[in-house]
């Protein structure tokens, strides 16, 4: 592979990425590195040959690498991109900063973020997705987010550069998000706090959280978002035609459609990337006879198969 660029972070050859998912399956990245602060993504970007592909990557949490790993640089944002700061009904996160810890700091200073509690991984990856919940998506609170060109230069997106749609956005080609700006509501802390609680409550209620899980396997096949509310409609939920597929509890090798939520994809202790994209794929399979209904994949899946 090309000499890559000098760097003050860390910057590991051939380095496995199964610990980094929440899936805990994958195989090596050709590189991962961990960029001390933006000033060290920014030299690397600009430095960085034409032809090297990069991945950034988040926490995991929404993510299968396949076994043969992937041919990148995979970047991974961490300390020095963390920070949470609040000024008045605004808060700036760092793209490595969890989406349940923005949640709390904001419900301290009374801003309303309580959306972003329960959902799983940092806010990179919430800007990314357009993540939501509960009838709230990042696309309604965010003011601006700051990413690291290819060029290396930093440049504030709004919403409308973004173009945010049902888990999905514009981002630049081989753009890393850096940090984002959001504007909540205002709320009293202490009801907040007692709203996320319930929100935690419900989720742990009905969903695998103990589990090792990558959040809603596949979209709604309307490309609606649950939103927990009392008049939601179940008629077209991911579960619940997977559920009339036959496929809740369904395994292949250590993957399984959990039975406690049947959109939740879990390695129940040894499954491979190949067992769970496998077993998707017969739910996709399965749901298409029952129903017609073409399934989109939620988890993003990247790398290559392992070969023999």
């Amino acid at each position: 592979m090309t000499a890559l660029p000098e760097v003050r972070g860390r910057l590991t050859q051939a380095r496995p990425l199964n610990d980094l998912t929440w899936l805990r399956v994958g195989g090596p990245a050709d590189y991962l590195f961990q960029p001390a602060d933006t000033e060290d993504l920014q030299t690397f970007l600009r430095d960085l040959p034409a032809d090297v592909t990069i991945f950034p990557m988040g926490v995991g949490s929404n993510l299968i690498v396949r076994d043969g790993g992937l041919r990148a640089v995979v970047i991974r944002l961490g300390r020095g991109f963390n920070g949470i700061a609040v000024d008045g009904n605004t808060v700036t996160a760092g793209a490595a900063a969890l989406d349940a810890h923005v949640a709390r700091k904001a419900a301290d200073a009374g801003v309303d973020l309580t959306f972003l509690r329960t959902i799983p991984g940092s806010v990179g990856g919430a800007v990314r997705m357009n993540a939501g919940c509960y009838g709230s998506y990042t696309a309604d609170v965010l003011q601006k987010a700051t990413i690291a060109t290819r060029q290396g230069d930093l440049i504030d997106l709004t919403t409308e550069d973004l173009n945010f749609r049902y888990r999905q956005t514009d981002l630049p080609e081989g753009a890393v998000l850096v940090s984002a700006t959001f504007q909540g509501p205002a709320g009293d802390p202490q009801e907040l706090h007692a709203r996320m609680k319930e929100q935690l409550r419900k989720r742990d209620e009905t969903q695998p959280t103990k589990d090792r899980s990558a959040g809603s396997t596949f979209r709604n096949p309307a490309g609606f978002s649950s939103t927990g509310r009392a008049d939601d409609v179940h008629d077209l939920k991911a579960w619940k035609v997977i559920d009339d597929a036959g496929m809740r509890g369904a395994t292949l090798g250590g993957a399984q459609m959990s039975p406690k939520h049947s959109n939740f994809l879990i390695n129940t202790g040894d499954a491979t990337a190949a067992d769970l994209e496998g077993l998707g794929e017969e739910v996709r399979k399965k749901v298409y006879e029952t129903s017609g209904i073409t399934l989109e994949w939620e988890i993003m899946r990247v790398g290559d198969p392992l070969t023999e």
